[in-house]
């Protein structure tokens, strides 16, 4: 029988999303603090995610121990699948078991994306894969590089993570309250199910934000399509922030770690039409958006 026709397997060229931790220093106790630092306060944030360490902007010389780092990840439940590294880096990169994959990156490995250099510098959750990029520029995901900030997960570990970022956004310290960036991040694709952005600031995204997928944001968030998802703003306790659509379908929604799901029906003259919901001593309002 021909191995293409076999009934017990099958093996095919494909591409898998997948997060890029992209190491930039060799000092793994001063990136053990960092990492543990933004993971505190949703660490449940990329439980199970899978990512590749890319090595790639490391200088010449250096070299890093790279099963420390992959057990450095899996202490916030991630799951190390690979290496990225520059050909002049195989060798060593190599020694430490884990595969060599290959990034296809458009812009090149020292290039960074308008999404990281708005959010490299005190993003909570995810700035420990800096590889994302803002839809404008991000090329289609290939093995070991993601699609903006994103992996493909499963609905349950997907709301399972959600009520996570809740949880802990109700629990950080209200003095972070009002706390606001000053960059805008645009997304302007849909979100499929299983994406995740997260933005220091506002967020403004300009697709379909497709059930299963989530947009979190310190800030504010601003969609201009429909919203069937999740979206949760003012995550760092910003109680002034607000949720902007113009069309609300969502799973859930959430200001300042106070939500609601889809176990609450949305009033007829909300639920999918242009909407904004916002926070008023401590109860979500979710009012129509007149938008002429």
């Amino acid at each position: 029988m021909s191995p293409k026709k076999s009934p017990y397997f099958e093996l095919k060229s494909g591409s898998v999303d997948t997060l890029l931790f992209v190491v930039k220093t060799t000092e793994l106790d001063a990136m053990r603090a960092e990492l543990t630092r933004r993971f505190e306060a949703t660490p449940e944030f990329f439980a199970n995610d899978t990512v590749a360490i890319d090595v790639r902007r490391l200088a010449g010389g250096e070299r890093v121990a790279l099963g420390d780092i992959a057990r450095l990840l899996e202490s916030v439940r991630m799951r190390p699948v690979g290496v990225v590294a520059q050909p002049e880096q195989h060798d060593w990169a190599a020694a430490a078991g884990l595969p060599l994959l290959e990034a296809r990156d458009r812009r090149g490995p020292g290039a960074k994306s308008s999404a990281e250099e708005g959010a490299s510098d005190g993003e909570a959750a995810n700035a420990s894969a800096t590889a994302s990029a803002s839809a404008s520029a991000a090329p289609q995901a290939t093995a070991a590089q993601p699609e903006l900030f994103t992996t493909e997960t499963d609905p349950a570990a997907a709301e399972a993570s959600a009520a996570a970022t809740v949880n802990a956004a109700a629990a950080l310290d209200a003095g972070a309250s009002g706390a606001r960036a000053e960059s805008t991040l645009v997304i302007d694709r849909p979100l499929r199910s299983g994406q995740r952005i997260y933005a220091k600031g506002d967020v403004v995204v300009l697709g379909l934000v497709s059930n299963g997928a989530e947009v979190i944001a310190e800030g504010n968030i601003h969609i201009y399509a429909p919203l069937r998802g999740r979206a949760l703003a003012g995550v760092h306790g910003n109680h002034d922030a607000r949720i902007f659509c113009t069309s609300l379908e969502a799973e859930l929604i959430s200001i300042a770690g106070i939500y609601r799901t889809t176990e609450v029906p949305l009033a007829d003259d909300v639920r999918g039409k242009p909407a904004q919901i916002r926070l008023e001593e401590e109860k979500l309002l979710i009012e129509p958006l007149r938008l002429t």
